[in-house]
């Protein structure tokens, strides 16, 4: 229901351009057969004048009907809707590659970007929105396990990605638009990555596409034995 409010307040001024043009042939040819029902003289003209006349008829007033409810749903129901009601979750098409694994693209950004010192401690992380694994300063290698919790009021969607320390180039690892409490995020396969320190960080979007404070873990990506 929520994209038949939708298309009925974004498309409002279209709707009524076209019910009044439709109207006006309608019209037009409700006028044309009351006409012609008026000059039928022979009993089969008549009878076929009538058709057309209650056809144009019920066809002038299914116009008028949906002008009507387009008129109320516009002015008195739609006003009153909450925000996200109009407002559908985004949809997820944010990275091509496999689920927790960088492009090659991304990677030969990262390789042109020099490593800094790490820093320890968790930013921006809640209750709400929160990487309980890996902690900060962990060294990670190979496939690794997201946990946490992302669970806001009006959800959309959440997604996880990673940067060098002291970097803003952030590559997407992957998403979701389901909630979790504190359990799997998701994974992220780091032997792409070369060895070093990075930024871990968790950004979730509520439905009317507000993104909030990413919760953001510095970790320790080593090489595997």
């Amino acid at each position: 229901m929520a994209e038949v409010y939708s298309f009925l307040s974004t498309y409002e001024a279209l709707i009524y351009i076209l019910l009044a043009i439709g109207g006006l042939f309608a019209f037009r040819w409700l006028l044309r057969s009351w006409r012609e029902s008026q000059t039928a003289v022979y009993s089969l003209e008549r009878e076929f004048s009538s058709r057309r006349l209650a056809q144009s008829a019920a066809i002038s007033v299914l116009i008028l009907l949906l002008f009507c409810t387009e008129f109320f749903m516009a002015t008195f129901i739609i006003p009153g809707l909450p925000a996200n009601v109009l407002v559908t979750t985004p949809t997820l098409d944010l990275i091509s590659t496999p689920t927790g694994t960088l492009s090659a693209d991304m990677m030969t950004q990262f390789a042109n970007i020099p490593m800094q010192t790490a820093v320890v401690g968790k930013s921006g992380c809640t209750s709400q929105i929160l990487l309980s694994s890996p902690q900060p300063g962990d060294e990670i290698k190979g496939t690794v396990e997201l946990i946490g919790t992302v669970d806001i009021p009006n959800f959309g969607f959440y997604k996880y990605e990673v940067a060098r320390i002291g970097s803003d180039t952030w590559a997407t690892i992957s998403a979701d638009r389901t909630p979790v409490q504190n359990g799997l995020l998701g994974r992220w396969n780091t032997t792409a990555l070369t060895p070093g320190d990075y930024q871990l960080r968790l950004v979730v979007t509520d439905n009317q596409g507000e993104v909030l404070p990413a919760c953001i873990v510095p970790v320790r990506i080593i090489p595997l034995q």
